[in-house]
């Protein structure tokens, strides 16, 4: 349908529904404007929400049930939902918006442009219009003088009382006048040709052209409406994969609560390890007068109840009560009140008014333990960052004593000193809580042995820093035979009762001479056993190992991770042929096992 010929008369209702149109593709800008505001609005809430409800640092050990760690999964993946709604935000505001606020700019631009034309093409034909009914007023006017002076002129001509003068002037006038409305019959015809062809012309090609163009521009807009409508349903279906893999990722977190776990979770966290108590003996008071009491009921199988052979007289109810139930953890009646049952696990633990000791007396056996092997394990993280600065000073110590335009090598030294005192110190607590926790199991101390280890943790163990600058620095020389060179190997998660065995402490070494004179040659660790494998990795680029230590890669190539990244920036990995070397941590991709 063309609405040149269909619509020929209908200019002013063609410019006012061009107008409507490109009303609504902006009302259409402005209603997803408002939608990106509510996807950024939903965005930040749905961030506000999870970080209200993320665990607190003093929450953490609330949050080692599987249902608490679900939740935290869940509300993680719910953040990772918000991020998209914010890259649906982000696209439909770049990409849908900023299109129709251009796109009716350019519309607006051209719609005046159009009416403007077809303004000037009807101003044009009233122009003719009003020319013509000019001409036909002049030619109406003239044609009745020219009727009026023939009619004279003709009375003149048969009244015999006139002068033959006179009807001659009666006769030219008629003549002037008849002549004069030919002239008005002849430019009337003229202008009645002009507008009639200048009409045809307007409805026929020049006022069809200019709708055509509205059609044009209508349709258009109507295409772009609904190529950005596409675009809208495109972008959110963009997010749709990442959306689906969120919402797998809820699903999976609640297929990772286990019921079972949770329960054991709690048990290993109150267990106190004491016996239930013996049946409460029977007090005869009529023969406590005679110095003897008769006891009733049967002894239990823990360790209160019953007299004591060695003892003047029977216990007393209270003195049962108060030597067995009155320990952290247990029914004891003056916390009776202040316990929360199961609820006390969702609520931070407290002191209850007991006094921390340093060897966790205070705590029931149980709880002592597991307390004592979280010491140790913060212990030897301690170690283990100490250990690491400690290479690095000493690679900064062997950088400035080949160049030493770049700082003095004694400035190192007072560092090394404190570090060697932290790491002293860290070693004496180890060894202190190691015999804290033997002492709870009731196993004898273990002694500390001047003895290296691979597990031993020694400030002067210098790590692969060190073994780099061997060439230049001989003090180093010895070390970097050792399997102990490196950074030791985080300690071992304990799960469940299990005790794990105490790492010993090695003797402090402070020049090339005590290392000699401690009789320990490379040649004894040779037969050592390999590290073990905590995960597998794989090369992301080509490294070619041309330093001392490394081992070159090529991209793609797969390793054994044998120690971890110590804050260096190298990795220590081991080839398929029991190779090992240092590999750039960036250069890699990293799969550690999980139960390491």
């Amino acid at each position: 349908m063309n609405w040149g010929t269909e619509l020929w008369d209908q200019y002013d209702n063609i410019a006012a529904h061009t107008q409507r149109g490109i009303d609504f593709l902006e009302k259409c800008g402005h209603f997803i404007k408002e939608r990106c505001a509510i996807e950024v609005e939903y965005a930040a809430r749905l961030r506000r929400l999870v970080k209200s409800y993320h665990p607190k640092k003093k929450e953490e050990d609330e949050y080692q049930l599987t249902s608490c760690r679900a939740f935290v999964l869940m509300m993680n993946e719910i953040n990772d939902l918000a991020g998209q709604h914010e890259v649906i935000a982000e696209n439909l505001a770049s990409v849908v918006i900023k299109g129709i606020g251009t796109f009716v700019k350019e519309l607006k631009e051209e719609r005046k442009r159009h009416l403007q034309e077809g303004s000037k093409l009807q101003n044009n034909l009233q122009t003719s219009y009003f020319q013509l009914d000019k001409t036909k007023r002049s030619y109406e006017k003239a044609f009745r003088e020219a009727e009026k002076a023939q009619e004279n002129y003709q009375k003149a001509d048969a009244d015999l009382n006139l002068s033959r003068a006179e009807v001659e002037k009666a006769r030219n006038l008629s003549t002037m006048r008849l002549r004069q409305c030919e002239d008005s019959k002849n430019e009337y015809a003229s202008q009645l040709q002009k507008t009639n062809d200048l009409q045809t012309e307007h409805y026929t090609k020049l006022i069809p052209d200019v709708f055509l163009h509205l059609q044009t521009m209508d349709e258009n807009r109507i295409e772009q409406l609904q190529y950005y409508i596409i675009q809208s349903a495109e972008i959110e279906r963009k997010v749709g994969p990442i959306v689906n893999q969120c919402l797998d990722g809820i699903t999976k977190a609640a297929n990772l609560i286990d019921p079972k776990e949770d329960s054991r979770l709690v048990v290993e966290k109150f267990k106190s390890g004491f016996q239930p108590p013996n049946d409460i003996p029977f007090e005869d008071l009529s023969n406590a007068k005679n110095g003897s009491v008769g006891f009733g009921g049967n002894g239990g199988g823990g360790g209160g109840g019953g007299s004591d052979s060695g003892s003047n007289g029977p216990m007393s109810i209270s003195t049962i009560r108060s030597e067995s139930l009155t320990l952290k953890g247990t029914l004891s009646s003056s916390k009776l009140k202040k316990r929360g049952g199961i609820f006390g696990f969702f609520v931070a633990s407290k002191n209850n008014g007991f006094d921390v000791k340093d060897d966790y007396s205070e705590l029931p056996p149980t709880q002592r333990k597991k307390k004592l092997r979280q010491k140790i394990d913060q212990i030897n993280a301690q170690i283990q960052q100490e250990t690491a600065a400690r290479d690095g000073l000493m690679k900064m110590k062997v950088v400035y004593e080949q160049n030493s335009a770049l700082g003095d090598p004694l400035s190192i030294e007072g560092q090394l000193n404190e570090n060697g005192h932290k790491l002293d110190k860290l070693r004496q607590d180890l060894h202190k809580y190691q015999s804290y926790l033997a002492d709870a199991d009731g196993k004898p101390a273990t002694p500390n042995v001047q003895k290296h280890n691979r597990n031993s943790i020694s400030d002067d163990s210098l790590s692969r820093s060190a073994s780099d600058s061997s060439m230049t620095n001989p003090i180093n020389n010895n070390c970097n035979k050792l399997p102990f060179a490196s950074t030791p190997l985080p300690p071992t998660p304990h799960c469940g009762p299990a005790i794990p065995e105490a790492p010993t402490a090695e003797p402090e070494y402070t020049n090339e001479e005590d290392f000699a004179d401690d009789g320990v040659d490379g040649e004894e660790f040779e037969d050592s056993e390999q590290l073990p494998v905590l995960g597998t990795c794989k090369a992301l680029y080509q490294f070619d190992g041309q330093s001392e230590g490394s081992i070159p890669m090529i991209d793609g190539e797969e390793f054994q991770v044998i120690e971890l990244d110590q804050g260096d920036g190298w990795t220590r990995v081991r080839r398929e042929n029991n190779e090992e070397g240092f590999v750039p941590t960036s250069y890699i991709e990293i799969f550690l096992y999980t139960d390491v």
